[in-house]
């Protein structure tokens, strides 16, 4: 039922929602990756894969908003990714991985329950936040559903903004939906909207405008902000960060011919954009404080490798790497190590890693440690408030990564109408784009007593590591072979115990084809 009681004159007072309207518009679905257009035409491309127009097909059928049944909905074995429509894409758009690798997915259906015509706002417009507005339009026509972004253009995927820097995909590539999508769909989207504050007892929060939205329920997908680390010099003009659109096009706008970049972290983000500023003719230096690149998901050997890969792409790599200060005037000038070494920097882009953004949810006292503390059917510690995507802290980990925020967005949409869905949390997993290099790191890579065992294989440009623990596949590493990616990724989710296996003290050879087994 919608809120009915009385509220000062500048809070939005909802009124009865009507049925939701069924588009009379085409729709074309792409062949490729399974994205479903709305016009009288297919697209120029597909913004999700790039498949051209005459990779579309016109639906010949249209049909009544309804809740997803187990067979529109699958998901890629290897990167959690979900695709919407009746059979699995011939690839995954995120990873890679072909149809073979998705199975149906039935999460959306698993105590679903009775969709309830509350007024629902979501605070976020990014993957988590338009997921949620997604499920929740499936689940309920008649729902109210309000988004708020604080970006000024339509919601795009972030994920792909180092494709955007290396000139894979244009600008307009980027954007998730059409702005006709979101009046077809009955979904208020309100851009360079800031929420200022919100109380869960009374159901309103406050926008930077000082105008006031009343709310059922509130879904929290605000992500995090840029960690930029205390070095001196930091605020200098060409030291930028790389989370928004904003962002990449500022960079962008710097680029020339000999332009000298230096990109601070040595993870997916900051080797994605070296990656890309390679591409577009810059001269790039990478600079990691660990003694390895991407420290959290590779060892040290996956680690070298994908160093010389990068440094074969005309990136210079420095490991172990301290910095001083950023040195300059207004402008950078250069980026000065503790060995001494001054490296000549045009542009600096610093990619330290982010910060949830917490501060609201603790003003409004929301329990909060990380992230916003969140159970299994992602509700904070007020009942009437969910949290998802990188604000969310689930079960003690907040995962500040693509898929599960979209999975989470998914699955907090259909809870705020009624929805008893469990998540019930995913390995860690990350793959690289831009680099031309298929890499994939999943679980716990880093074994740190004796109850770990640890296998690997290095062969022709490919590089296999396997960790288990209490006879369970915990953790891998695959290099420039993904084949028993969507494998070994079932095998942990599912820890399925591999005992009969080690007690055989296998090589690697012989754990790889356990695992090939396994998927079959």
């Amino acid at each position: 039922m919608l809120r009915s009681t009385t509220v000062p004159s500048n809070i939005e007072i909802l009124t009865p929602i009507k049925e939701h309207a069924m588009t009379n518009e085409k729709r074309w679905i792409c062949t490729l990756c399974g994205y479903v257009h709305q016009g009288s035409t297919p697209p120029d491309t597909c913004p999700i894969c790039g498949a051209t127009p005459d990779l579309f097909e016109l639906q010949t059928t249209t049909e009544a908003p309804r809740q997803e049944s187990a067979s529109d909905q699958w998901v890629c074995l290897t990167c959690d990714y979900i695709h919407q429509g009746t059979s699995p894409p011939a690839t995954c758009p995120i990873c890679g991985q072909g149809a073979e690798q998705f199975e149906p997915h039935r999460a959306d259906q698993q105590g679903a329950g009775a969709a309830e015509a509350v007024s629902v706002v979501i605070v976020g417009a990014g993957i988590a936040g338009v997921s949620a507005a997604e499920s929740i339009r499936r689940a309920s026509p008649a729902a109210r559903i309000t988004l708020l972004g604080k970006e000024p253009d339509l919601p795009y995927y972030r994920i792909n903004l180092t494709r955007y820097l290396a000139g894979e995909i244009s600008r307009d590539d980027l954007t998730m939906h059409p702005e006709q999508w979101y009046t077809d769909n009955d979904i208020i989207l309100r851009l360079s909207t800031e929420m200022r504050g919100f109380d869960p007892a009374s159901g309103h929060l406050t926008l930077h405008t000082h105008e006031q939205l009343a709310f059922d329920r509130l879904i929290l997908a605000m992500g995090a902000h840029p960690f930029v680390p205390p070095i001196p010099g930091a605020t200098r003009k060409n030291v930028t960060v790389l989370r928004t659109l904003g962002d990449a096009d500022f960079i962008l706008g710097q680029l020339r011919p000999g332009l000298n970049c230096t990109i601070i972290g040595g993870g997916v983000l900051g080797l994605e954009a070296a990656g890309a500023l390679v591409k577009r003719g810059a001269s790039v230096t990478q600079l990691e404080g660990f003694p390895w690149l991407m420290p959290q998901q590779l060892n040290r050997t996956a680690g070298g490798l994908l160093a010389r890969h990068a440094e074969k792409l005309g990136i210079t790599i420095r490991t172990d790497a301290r910095i001083k200060q950023i040195d300059g005037d207004e402008r950078v000038h250069g980026v000065l190590l503790e060995s001494g070494e001054s490296i000549a920097s045009d542009l600096v882009v610093i990619t330290a890693g982010v910060r949830c953004n917490s501060y609201l949810p603790r003003q409004a006292q929301l329990t909060v440690n990380q992230g916003v503390v969140v159970d299994d059917h992602l509700k904070s510690s007020a009942g009437n408030i969910l949290a998802v995507g990188d604000l969310a802290e689930h079960r003690g980990v907040c995962y500040g990564t693509w898929v599960p925020a979209q999975f989470q967005g998914s699955i907090a949409g259909l809870n705020a109408v009624g929805g008893k869905v469990e998540f019930a949390g995913i390995p860690r997993s990350n793959t690289l784009k831009v680099l031309n290099f298929d890499l994939f790191s999943i679980g716990q890579v880093h074994p740190d007593d004796g109850s770990y065992q640890s296998f690997e294989q290095m062969g022709n440009d490919c590089y296999h590591y396997v960790v288990f623990r209490d006879s369970r596949l915990v953790g891998a590493i695959l290099m420039g072979d993904m084949g028993p990616a969507a494998a070994i990724k079932h095998l942990i989710e599912a820890r399925t115990s591999c005992s009969d296996l080690l007690h055989r003290n296998p090589d690697i050879d012989g754990i790889l084809a356990f695992i090939a087994a396994g998927s079959r």
